[in-house]
């Protein structure tokens, strides 16, 4: 009893003072602590410093939540992600903090896992805490949009999609051009001269897997090459994927000669499988990934891959907000898309000639 006792003396020791309390130490009006505190231009920085200085020894906490009801503002913004443990999603976020970091913004960081009911609880959670803004790369379960479009009905939280998004009017997005990412990656294979390229496309259900899949059709055309569907195989996103599409693929009487994959895992995966069975890469068979993780460059062979420039992509996403939260002190809402130019970093894995 004796112990419990002293801890409740220490947690009584170190309760929080407030405006009233400093005021009276002071013997200053409320109003002056509160301006002080706010950095009023009215009242002089030696009386500020003194109000800071009293407010510290005192163990002041000021009330976020009151003063976010006051301004309309709570300086925090909500940012849901598939998953964050990749180096795309943290790289996105990294661009986003650092871009609102000098406004006076905080992020909060949700978890999608793939699942469009975790991300619905996401969504009402961020708008219960009245978050400034949503950041959002939809679930590969994100079909029908009702509980995203009853947010621009019925609240004024922009949100802003980077990455994977929906088509849906009012909301802004940043993403690449995933169409021309595939173009290039497949039209490099083609001026190395290899023939029969083939294309692990990734889960169909996400526009931005649509999108490098047409990229890759039209250079083949384009480049008089003919549409193999069964050179489209359908992967995952994990090097099981590409290790389980290269078993699938030496079944076939034919084998490609190369393969772009959507994925940077998948293609390490057919790069693991495919040096099992001492096949060499490049000579008999390209590789190249779509992504430009960390390790593509640090692989005993260094992968070739397409780069999303995702710290870039966080950074424009954070600019769109920040001009948003303008726009909209003036009355006006603008929708704006923004498409960033992929970049191919050529390295040994497809470099035949």
């Amino acid at each position: 009893m004796k112990y419990i006792i002293i801890l409740k003396k220490v947690f009584m020791n170190k309760k929080s003072a407030t405006i009233y309390d400093i005021s009276k130490k002071l013997n200053v009006s409320v109003a002056t602590v509160s301006r002080a505190l706010n950095d009023h231009p009215r009242i002089s920085e030696a009386t500020k410093e003194l109000v800071r200085k009293t407010a510290k020894e005192m163990n002041y906490k000021q009330n976020n939540l009151a003063k976010a009801l006051k301004s309309g503002e709570t300086k925090n913004v909500g940012i849901i992600v598939p998953y964050i443990n990749t180096n795309f999603f943290s790289s996105v976020i990294r661009g986003i903090e650092e871009e609102l970091s000098p406004f006076g913004y905080h992020v909060i960081i949700c978890q999608s896992h793939e699942d469009v009911t975790i991300e619905k609880k996401h969504l009402n959670t961020l708008l219960n805490a009245q978050v400034d803004g949503i950041f959002m790369s939809v679930s590969r379960t994100t079909v029908e949009t009702e509980h995203i479009q009853n947010i621009l009905d019925t609240s004024n939280t922009p949100i802003i999609f980077f990455d994977r998004k929906k088509d849906i009017p009012g909301i802004s997005t940043v993403t690449i051009d995933d169409y021309r990412g595939g173009y290039i990656a497949t039209e490099h294979l083609i001026s190395e001269g290899y023939k029969n390229i083939c294309h692990f496309s990734g889960d169909l259900n996400l526009e931005i897997y649509r999108n490098r899949l047409n990229g890759y059709k039209q250079a083949l055309i384009d480049h008089h090459f003919s549409v193999k569907e069964e050179n489209i195989i359908s992967t995952g996103s994990s090097i099981d994927a590409g290790i389980d599409a290269i078993k699938k693929l030496w079944e076939r009487k034919s084998v490609p000669d190369a393969i772009f994959s959507s994925s940077d895992f998948a293609a390490l995966g057919a790069c693991q499988e495919l040096k099992k069975r001492k096949i060499k890469i490049p000579q008999e068979v390209a590789v190249i990934g779509f992504s430009n993780e960390p390790f593509t460059q640090f692989m005993e062979l260094p992968m070739s891959s397409v780069d999303q420039t995702p710290v870039t992509m966080g950074k424009m996403a954070g600019q769109v907000f920040i001009e948003s939260v303008k726009e909209n002190s003036f009355g006006v809402s603008i929708e704006k898309k923004v498409v960033l130019a992929p970049q191919l970093h050529i390295r040994k894995s497809s470099k035949r000639k």
